[in-house]
């Protein structure tokens, strides 16, 4: 006979850890998380202040035992803060287990935690840092650019993100576990959506590079008796928007061929821009 599976609503209820608890817990952690960076354990000391709270309650009565929660979590830790809260959630929900007394080892604990820095770390940069942070600020730019009086409000949604998604990570690694955890990396989901996130980062870029740049030529060609040929009317009907387009590209392959220079290719722009504007080449009209 089949056991009936655990309902997730009950389980959940189970747990010692309230939603304030997880909250607090966050809270500690991102409001600390770069104070404390130190060569010899990075991240460690704030890790280990953010689930004080918790581990406190978990350890309640037993002092010996939160004392040497709190030596494991002392110890080197370095990875992304708000996809990598997850990490803490699923700390927090093995250290459940060892203060109820089950076969968890002090080093199941430190090696999973260790093991799950570099893998998150990837994943909450690329998804965090690498994708929402720029999408959310050009689209801000953008609207300022235009007047937009919006423009100026949203950035605030990207910390507003950060509290959502964090929380929602540490709250999720703290009830699902380990097991669960592991498995939702191995499924490939997460690949998918790290895929699926850097085109829509890509499909943004592109739009909006479209209204950052704006480069257009004034040069005009005269002929006797008729108007003036303009090269921008020419340049249009064969492609609108070919100059920016052109701009974008080139970026594009300097970056490809030259490397990542960033200081050296604004030096070149500014001397380009100044060249062309003052003989008439280009324009940002």
């Amino acid at each position: 006979m089949t056991s009936k599976p655990a309902d997730p609503i009950k389980e959940a209820e189970k747990r010692a850890l309230s939603n304030k608890d997880l909250f607090k817990t966050f809270a500690r952690w991102y409001s600390a998380v770069e104070v404390s960076n130190s060569y010899e354990r990075l991240q460690a000391l704030s890790f280990c202040f953010a689930l004080s709270g918790s581990l406190r309650k978990l350890y309640k009565g037993d002092d010996e035992g939160y004392r040497e929660a709190l030596k494991r979590h002392i110890q080197f830790y370095n990875s992304e803060g708000t996809f990598g809260s997850m990490i803490h959630g699923v700390t927090l929900s093995m250290e459940e287990e060892k203060a109820k007394g089950n076969e968890i080892t002090e080093e199941v604990v430190t090696g999973f935690k260790t093991g799950l820095m570099g893998p998150i770390a990837g994943i909450g940069d690329t998804l965090i840092w690498g994708t929402l942070k720029p999408i959310i600020l050009a689209l801000a730019c953008s609207l300022a650019l235009n007047g937009v009086f919006v423009g100026g409000l949203i950035p605030f949604l990207f910390p507003m993100a950060i509290v959502l998604i964090g929380f929602g990570m540490l709250k999720s690694g703290y009830l699902l576990g380990k097991e669960s955890v592991m498995k939702l990396m191995q499924t490939g989901l997460i690949n998918n959506i790290i895929t699926s996130a850097s085109i829509l980062g890509l499909f943004m870029m592109g739009a909006l590079s479209s209204t950052y740049i704006k480069i257009s030529t004034p040069i005009q060609f005269s002929v006797m008796d008729s108007d003036p040929i303009v090269l921008q009317d020419i340049l249009d009907q064969i492609l609108a928007g070919v100059l920016p387009l052109c701009a974008v590209f080139s970026i594009y392959f300097y970056f490809k061929y030259k490397g990542q220079n960033y200081n050296k290719l604004i030096i070149m722009l500014i001397v380009i821009s100044l060249v062309t504007g003052f003989f008439g080449i280009l324009s940002s009209s």
